[in-house]
């Protein structure tokens, strides 16, 4: 959403985009473009000329097949142009297969061999400054153990390569809590590895999104029926499902729930799920109106008794939320609400039928 890039933006941070969606969305807010990288398996020739035309920092380029193609189009421009290798570094981490990113057979990153042959002939590119290494191992990452692996395995490869980077970019993966993780804090993963980084000259760039953006935001739904199947099971049906916030569906994800209370601070701060008026709940699968049966926010969740019209939070979903939601069933997105100072802000509008079949053409004669 734009007030959220803006919100960053205007603090210093930088923006890591994926398409030439994202290109446009970080310039409308104003990211300085020396503040923008670009990852992406995929790019387009369309996507890297815009990108080249706006003077981007740099690509993160993935194959050898991406950096001829933007060599050749930074050609065609006129332009050098900056570009940082992925290496896929082939570490395992304990998260879902879906968001594991820095293993060897993963469609991301290059090889070390091909990347030291890449750094080793520069020649090949003759509109290419080859300046920075880019990895990222994946997601949802609670312990310091894999980025230090990581981290270290790319080092040894700049020493034992010989050779020279301007930038280093670490990639994202930081944790969040969504139940009982014990995430580190940002201070913690600074401490474990800033070390290894003692004496370098490099720069260093972080794309911590989740970290920043996960807590931050809450998918609030009303519950429409109450329901009990025959094999004793309890079904809160609510307004909100999958199309809304996909991650429970697709990676069996677990996100707090609780119930919308008017309450003061002081009770925000000490309401937890394992509170006496929650241990006393009933259990229900929270699910929604999508005719899949994949389509839920929760299963076997302990809650207090619920009834048509109540209000329930589904907690961190402010990262993966919104931006995964979809029109499935021709249903539209909901709005998106900010809130700055204690004022609630409406960022974006709700969807309307109308939005559904925006663009939708009906050729003549059916």
């Amino acid at each position: 959403n734009l007030a959220v890039l803006r919100t960053l933006v205007s603090r210093g941070a930088g923006l890591d985009i994926v398409s030439g969606g994202e290109l446009y969305k970080a310039l409308k807010v104003g990211c300085p473009p020396k503040r923008i990288v670009y990852a992406s398996v995929g790019k387009t020739p369309e996507e890297i000329k815009e990108a080249i035309k706006h003077n981007i920092l740099f690509f993160n380029v993935e194959s050898t097949a991406e950096l001829e193609m933007i060599d050749s189009i930074a050609g065609s421009l006129r332009k050098r142009v900056s570009v940082a290798i992925r290496i896929n570094p082939d570490i395992s981490i304990k998260t879902h297969i879906y968001i594991m990113t820095g293993k060897s057979e993963s469609k991301f990153g290059i090889g070390f061999n091909t990347a030291e042959s890449i750094f080793k002939t520069p020649g090949r590119f003759r509109n290419l400054r080859i300046q920075g290494i880019h990895i990222h191992i994946g997601s949802q990452i609670t312990e310091p153990a894999p980025f230090i692996g990581a981290i270290k395995r790319i080092l040894n490869f700049i020493d034992s390569a010989g050779i020279s980077i301007e930038w280093l970019n670490i990639g994202g993966g930081l944790g969040i809590v969504y139940s009982d993780e014990k995430p580190q804090t940002a201070a913690q993963f600074a401490k474990k590895i800033l070390p290894y980084f003692k004496g370098r000259r490099f720069k260093l760039i972080l794309e911590p999104g989740r970290f920043i953006a996960g807590n931050s935001g809450i998918l609030v739904t009303q519950v429409l029926y109450i329901k009990d199947n025959p094999s004793g099971k309890r079904f809160a049906i609510v307004d909100a499902g999958m199309n809304d916030l996909i991650r429970p569906a697709l990676y069996g994800a677990y996100h707090e729930i609780l119930p919308v209370k008017r309450c003061t601070i002081y009770d925000i701060r000490n309401t937890t799920e394992g509170s006496p008026e929650l241990r006393r709940g009933t259990k229900y699968d929270i699910v929604g109106p999508i005719c899949e049966s994949g389509d839920f926010l929760a299963q076997n969740r302990k809650l207090p008794g619920l009834k048509s019209g109540d209000l329930l939070a589904v907690m961190g979903a402010g990262a993966y939320g919104f931006t995964m939601a979809s029109n499935y069933n021709s249903r539209p997105r909901t709005a998106e609400i900010m809130v700055v100072k204690g004022k609630a802000h409406i960022v974006k509008k709700a969807e309307t039928y109308g939005d559904l079949v925006r663009g939708e053409i009906i050729p003549k004669g059916l």
